[in-house]
């Protein structure tokens, strides 16, 4: 389940330097803006034409790393991040972190955020986002390593295959002003999200949205 926006787990006051433990699902500027953020990359089937997608329309976005794929395939980071766009640690095995202890929850976010940075030297990783949502005590411990923690506003449901038309049909129909959206480029074939994207950008610019990143704890 997501917490409110803004909402602080704890008593205790951060470190210094270390971001507030708070999940964000809203855009930074808000109003009829959009933030897009994609999971479980980089994904050399699909990645790579979602970056020149994005290119194209100069749009940046967030990108919530899957540590596995990126110690595959690092070169993919560093094109995301030759993109402009922002990077977010999604754990390193895509484990359910939901009854882990905090301990246990910073183990893995370090490792996850050491393999970013081999691919990557001196990236900001920006953000955290918990596998399948299940958050449990991970975003205090991800606001101690510096990572806001990252939720959603919309999430479209990529992962089946509706078809393009359908995933359009989902993005514009349930977004919200200053909504984070949720959508997919791996592990699997993610080729009708990247379709709907290039896509939607035209058009929802056309009805009067600018895109924007997410707002940070």
């Amino acid at each position: 389940m997501l917490l409110t926006t803004g909402l602080v787990l704890g008593l205790s006051a951060a470190p210094a330097g270390a971001a507030e433990p708070v999940i964000v699902d809203s855009t930074k500027h808000g109003g009829r803006t959009v933030a897009f953020t994609f999971d479980d990359g980089p994904n050399p089937a699909d990645t790579p034409r979602l970056l020149d997608v994005l290119r194209r329309h100069h749009v940046k976005a967030v990108f919530c790393l899957w540590g596995d794929f990126v110690e595959a395939h690092p070169e993919l980071v560093r094109d995301i991040v030759a993109g402009g766009h922002s990077l977010c640690n999604h754990s390193m095995h895509h484990d359910n972190m939901g009854d882990w202890t905090p301990e246990r929850i910073e183990a893995d976010l370090r490792q996850t955020s050491a393999a970013i940075h081999r691919a990557a030297p001196g990236v900001p990783i920006r953000y955290f986002r918990a596998p399948y949502g299940s958050w449990g005590q991970s975003p205090r411990v991800a606001a101690k390593l510096g990572m806001t923690s990252l939720g959603w506003k919309l999430v479209i449901g990529d992962w089946e295959p509706p078809g393009t038309d359908e995933l359009v049909r989902r993005v514009k129909e349930g977004l919200t002003e200053g909504a984070v959206v949720l959508m997919h480029d791996g592990p699997n074939d993610r080729g009708q999200t990247v379709d709907a994207v290039e896509r939607l950008i035209p058009e929802l610019r056309a009805d009067g949205w600018r895109f924007d990143r997410p707002a940070r704890g």
